[in-house]
């Protein structure tokens, strides 16, 4: 591994397989199909219910209007339910649907799967490597997070 190269690698890497899990589960759900920023809010919305627009925002790292947008989609489609915040009547708080929970367990189901199948191709050294890079990782969306809130 030549250190000048290896953020940039590990950078493809990261997403070359995050859009191929994205892909696959995409064409395996089923309508309506969701983009990945709607799976994200949806996400969010139910690990933090009541969630206001400018939080999802500034979590997500988007615009309020786009996140809006989104919100505006997800209600549509019977995921999200946008109710104005009883201590600030111009605030709205999100609060998925049953559906929405349903909708997330099957994707994370899915994707465990489709994960699973794929890892259990790999020889034994490069499974043990995956398992043992897991912590690195969750420390580097760590910083990248904290990077993210301070900006």
């Amino acid at each position: 591994m030549e250190p000048e190269t290896f953020p940039e690698e590990l950078a493809d890497a990261l997403v070359g397989v995050q859009r191929l899990v994205r892909r696959r589960l995409r064409r395996e759900m089923p309508d309506p199909r969701l983009r990945g920023a709607e799976v994200e809010l949806l996400r969010l919305a139910v690990t933090r219910p009541g969630i206001g627009i400018s939080d999802a925002a500034k979590d997500l790292g988007l615009a309020a209007n786009s996140v809006s947008t989104l919100v505006n989609q997800l209600v549509r489609t019977g995921y999200l339910i946008r109710e104005t915040d009883p201590a600030d009547r111009r605030a709205a708080r999100l609060l998925p649907t049953a559906a929405a929970g349903t909708r997330l367990r099957e994707w994370r189901r899915r994707r465990a799967e489709l994960v699973r199948r794929h890892v259990s191709r790999l020889d034994e050294a490069d499974r043990e490597a995956l398992h043992a890079a897991i912590p690195a990782l969750r420390k580097l969306a760590g910083t990248l997070h904290e990077e993210a809130e301070e900006s």
